[in-house]
């Protein structure tokens, strides 16, 4: 497995943050080597947020990215300032729902997901980055199902557990869209 160098971004209070956390956890259960780094401005909840993860089968040299292999974005400021951090043959996920413009890349594979909207749907807009995880996971083959659920069980506070079913659900929508 090439390293994959992930950058996740949108407003705080979507859940980038935690979906890094979760993706990154995951990774550590398929015993690689992993680095999350969180960014979020002062006013956290509505202000920008976005963290990088690293996940290697070799030792992790610096948790900064000067590029990615994957970008995914909730907002279009977010798709602005990193879409031409992601190397060329690298990836995009976009939640359309909430990201009106394309990326101006032709170089990159691009996926529109209408995560927030489909999230919504399920009656939950926090399952909206896990939508697009999903389609990272069906894209790159970072981590199985099975140690994202159990990334969730442990990364999740045990009151929240009762969401993991949900949770999967949507992550297996955003695996098959």
């Amino acid at each position: 497995m090439k390293e994959q160098q992930i950058i996740l971004s949108g407003f705080g209070g979507q859940g980038i943050l935690s979906a890094g956390r979760i993706l990154a956890y995951a990774g550590m259960l398929e015993n690689k080597n992993v680095s999350w780094l969180p960014s979020y401005g002062p006013e956290m909840r509505g202000g920008t947020a976005n963290c990088s993860v690293i996940i290697s089968e070799n030792a992790v040299g610096s948790p900064i990215l000067n590029s990615a292999t994957s970008l995914i974005v909730m907002n279009t400021p977010s798709l602005d300032k990193f879409e031409d951090l992601v190397e060329e043959g690298g990836i995009i996920i976009k939640d359309s729902s909430l990201v009106a413009r394309e990326p101006n890349r032709g170089d990159v594979t691009v996926y529109g997901i209408p995560a927030t909207k489909t999230a919504l749907d399920m009656g939950n807009a926090a399952f909206a980055n896990i939508v697009l995880l999903g389609k990272l996971i069906a894209a790159t083959n970072l981590v199985s199902k099975e140690n994202f659920k159990e990334a969730l069980k442990k990364t999740l506070p045990a009151k929240k557990h009762f969401m993991i079913p949900d949770e999967m659900k949507a992550l297996e929508f955003g695996m098959e869209f």
